[in-house]
């Protein structure tokens, strides 16, 4: 739901922002746990939490890190847009399940997506018989993350903005964070695992009682369940703030390139910075791609220049800076990055572009009409 218009002009201070780190660290903690962390009670802590969720201006969500296929890839793909239709598209793709982002942005491309597919064939019919289908759409370019080297659920509001984060809260939902990054897809989610992981991104703070309520699980069960996706790193956590608020309300994508023999250590650097959100090798001609979140546009240069000094190597071929970030991380948010509504993520069902395809495939099949 939109946020509430009586708190639209609220704030973050700075109990706020420790609440947040917080949550990024242990977002099933109860209350009394974060509490104690924060030096408040317990209904202080989940009264400034209603605030902050009350007004879109942070939210928790979990997702798995896998979706079922035969070889499950990633997507970057960016899309460019018939004059004045840009906004008309991305509301059309809004509440395709399996696209993770969708971003305004600047430069070359009008809209940039991450998307996750069970395997080559599905990404080429999403390509040419869903985007292809849309009368907004005027061209598209595709390259495929080939490795994930950091992620988002692993950023840290106190790291990236100096703040102390209180105590250390021990927990559930640290270990999937904490997980080393690895290749999308190698976990086993069963059907059962997928269908926990959805009713829990309903409410990441449910109880394992409501949980087992909704899942026809037992408590035992669902307890167990959690805590080997948590441990398999096949479950990630996210605990958000809008970005407008956040302190950090400029997120850049760069594209770049890198010697193949330096790529490891150069990615091992750049997701070592604190701005860092996200980097991935890409399979194009440009063979990384990375978005970092600063304080101010001004600051990119500086930026820019600190990556040719500390990463010589590195040479940075494009950049976009994001104008609305549509959806995050399966959530749709306004243009001041406040939270709207959730699209769980899952796998990609075809319909008309499946039919669409299934018509080209008879038609190559059977060949040219005879004379």
């Amino acid at each position: 739901m939109p946020p509430d218009p009586l708190l639209e002009s609220a704030d973050l201070d700075e109990l706020d922002f420790l609440l947040v780190a917080a949550l990024q660290r242990s977002p099933r903690a109860d209350w009394v746990t974060i509490g104690a962390a924060l030096g408040v009670d317990a209904s202080t802590a989940a009264r400034r939490w209603a605030r902050l969720t009350g007004a879109g201006l942070a939210w928790l969500t979990c997702y798995p890190t896998a979706l079922p296929g035969a070889h499950p890839i990633v997507a970057m793909i960016e899309i460019d847009c018939v004059r004045g239709r840009t906004h008309e598209v991305a509301a059309e793709l809004a509440d395709d399940p399996h696209l993770f982002t969708i971003e305004h942005v600047t430069g070359r491309r009008d809209l940039l997506v991450t998307a996750i597919f069970g395997d080559q064939a599905e990404l080429a019919r999403y390509v040419g018989f869903r985007l292809g289908a849309l009368p907004g759409v005027a061209a598209t370019r595709t390259d495929l993350a080939t490795t994930l080297h950091a992620e988002g659920s692993r950023w840290r509001l106190e790291r990236a903005g100096g703040r102390e984060g209180g105590n250390t809260i021990p927990g559930p939902g640290t270990r999937a964070s904490e997980a080393p990054p690895g290749r999308p897809g190698s976990g086993g989610l069963t059907a059962a695992d997928l269908r926990l992981i959805k009713v829990l991104g309903e409410d990441v703070r449910q109880s394992a009682a409501s949980l087992a309520a909704k899942t026809g699980l037992s408590q035992t069960t669902v307890r167990r369940r959690l805590a080997r996706l948590e441990r398999e790193g096949s479950i990630a956590y996210r605990c958000e703030v809008a970005r407008s608020r956040s302190g950090w309300p400029v997120s850049v994508t760069f594209w770049a390139t890198v010697p193949a023999h330096r790529v490891a250590e150069v990615t091992a650097r750049l997701a070592g910075r604190r701005e860092t959100r996200m980097c991935v090798s890409l399979s194009g001609a440009h063979n990384m791609l990375f978005t970092v979140w600063l304080r101010s546009i001004d600051a990119i240069p500086a930026f820019e220049a600190s990556l040719a000094e500390h990463s010589p190597d590195l040479v940075v071929t494009d950049r976009a800076v994001a104008l609305w970030i549509l959806k995050f991380a399966g959530r749709l948010l306004d243009p001041l990055g406040r939270h709207l509504r959730a699209v769980p993520l899952t796998s990609w069902t075809p319909g008309a572009a499946a039919e669409a395809e299934g018509a080209l495939l008879r038609r190559l099949a059977e060949g040219p009409p005879r004379p």
